[in-house]
């Protein structure tokens, strides 16, 4: 390029991507205000991890998978609902009642609920107390969801509900300590708005449910924490809070599900962005229901944590593009919008070990999972590791481009900075762009560190892809696929000029600058 274009010619000149390619790019300017005062930048997206339900986390390959989101995503919490469920065998029956008939009915038993949590703590993860789902003594009818067929109907006996959960976790507080137990996060519902299939009775319903447990749990302790209502579309969060008050039953936190491809039909979804965003069809409609509730939230003057522990771009069980580059883009473009609107903010879900609609046979199979059955990082889990590698000080930026599906997170460090770089896809109709980072002035770099998750770099299904989609992997090849699902840096780095850094990217796809200056 012509080092002695200025800035603004910089925003109207391209330069092909390809020596073979004629398709001229756009270009993406991004200006830090490097004279601003920095804000702080919470990592929200750490702290907190989603399994599909509590069973998985007796196998080994789960616990493998949990500790690695441990080592490189910061997970310390798990949520994962049906640990009531009838494969806990929390109320079950006794061997002895074989031939004792005295000894038949069910009986608490704790065995392997304590070896999961023992597994988690060995990690360093807390387990997330989600009393969902009823065990099949406990409810009023046969109503089930997931191909699992957890009981989502209210209990039949609301006493014998609230002992199970008060003995329960005085359990707990005898194993663990009170002071370990007190560092949980507990939950009583998953999505009880969504009749069917996860909850049998209405809104009424769920309120007494939530009541009864929230009760049972403060009996024990009552600085245990509790929150809800756990709702999909946050919905149902000024009627909560308002019930909880008046009943002395409020929340500790709140809990809401959004995903951005929701139904916007409902008028109980709080909202607040430009109209365009009012609608699933736009790529920031999550980020509305975010605001929206966190908006509500003020003006409620609630005080305590907001937590999004599901969250995603889309909620089909079978999405491939889920798979891609465009996910990390999606992820990276939302942490950019809203991870700081929200205490946790966590991804549905960390693994494909995964039942709701049918287990997955295929190596990748366009799963909810950030790690595939065989614990192979997707673009989406490396998004996470490369918004991870930012400092917790966010220096303002200005972007030239007018999208709000591109753009930059910037944090500065003790040497220089980082830039996490998003072109978000949402059409499928974007090009390449040649990306422009303007430095402080005076400054020369003396280092630069590249990372791309696009097409070609450090995107494992991508490999998959070439090397013919196979349904299954040997063990060597298994193997193979992990000594080179590591996170890399790029073989290339931006060029300087002019006080510029310049390099292309892909659409769909996301590239970290390290530069030390």
């Amino acid at each position: 390029m012509n080092s002695h274009l200025s800035s603004s010619q910089l925003l109207h000149t391209s330069r092909p991507t390809d020596a073979q390619s004629q398709e001229v790019a756009h270009s993406l300017h991004i200006r830090p205000r490097w004279d601003a005062a920095t804000t702080s930048f919470r990592h929200t997206w750490r702290g907190l991890v989603n399994v599909d339900q509590f069973r998985w986390m007796v196998r080994r390959d789960m616990q493998e998978q949990l500790a690695l989101a441990h080592d490189e995503l910061g997970a310390r919490h798990v949520r994962a609902v049906g640990i009531f469920d009838d494969e806990m065998r929390v109320l079950g029956k006794s061997p002895r009642g074989f031939h004792d008939p005295s000894q038949r009915g069910h009986r608490l038993n704790w065995q392997l609920v304590d070896y999961v949590i023992d597994s988690l703590l060995d990690i360093g993860i807390n387990p997330m107390f989600t009393t969902t789902f009823t065990p099949s003594v406990l409810a009023s009818k046969e109503f089930t969801c997931f191909e699992t067929k957890a009981n989502s109907s209210v209990p039949n006996d609301w006493d014998a509900w609230s002992e199970l959960i008060t003995k329960t976790l005085e359990h707990f507080v005898w194993r663990y300590g009170r002071s370990r137990v007190r560092q949980w996060y507990m939950e009583a519902w998953n999505e009880p708005n969504l009749n069917p299939p996860f909850f049998s009775g209405n809104q009424a319903d769920f309120f007494r449910l939530w009541k009864v447990t929230h009760d049972a749990i403060k009996s024990v302790d009552k600085d245990f924490r509790i929150g809800g209502p756990s709702t999909a579309r946050c919905e149902w969060i000024e009627e909560f809070i308002k019930f909880g008050r008046a009943n002395e039953c409020e929340p500790d936190f709140i809990i809401g599900h959004i995903y951005n491809n929701d139904s916007e039909g409902s008028p109980l979804s709080p909202l607040e962005g430009p109209q365009e965003d009012r609608e699933s069809r736009s790529p920031n409609f999550a980020d509305a229901v975010i605001r929206g509730c966190r908006h509500l939230l003020d003006s409620m003057n609630f005080r305590g944590e907001l937590q999004w522990n599901e969250w995603g771009r889309s909620w089909h069980p079978c999405d491939p593009p889920r798979e891609s580059a465009n996910e990390a883009a999606f992820a990276v473009k939302s942490m950019a919008a809203i991870s700081q609107e929200v205490t946790h903010l966590a991804p549905w879900c960390l693994s494909d070990i995964y039942d709701q609609a049918g287990y997955g046979a295929e190596t990748f199979h366009g799963n909810y999972g950030l790690l595939n059955l065989q614990g192979l990082r997707k673009p989406a889990y490396q998004a996470y590791q490369l918004l991870s590698r930012l400092s917790n000080q966010r220096v303002p930026t200005d972007e030239t481009e007018g999208s709000k599906c591109h753009g930059a997170l910037v944090t500065s460090t003790d040497s220089g900075f980082s830039a996490l770089v998003y072109l978000y896809d949402h059409e499928g109709k974007a090009t390449d762009a040649e990306i422009t980072i303007v430095l402080p002035d005076g400054a020369q770099p003396r280092d630069l560190r590249m990372f791309r998750v696009d097409s070609r770099e450090n995107n494992i299904v991508a490999h998959w892809k070439k090397n013919g989609a196979p349904d299954y992997l040997t063990r060597d090849e298994t193997e193979a696929y992990r000594q080179r699902n590591v996170l890399q840096s790029s073989a290339s780095t931006p060029e300087y000029e002019n006080g510029h850094l310049l390099f292309d990217m892909e659409p769909g796809s996301i590239a970290l600058i390290e530069c030390d200056m």
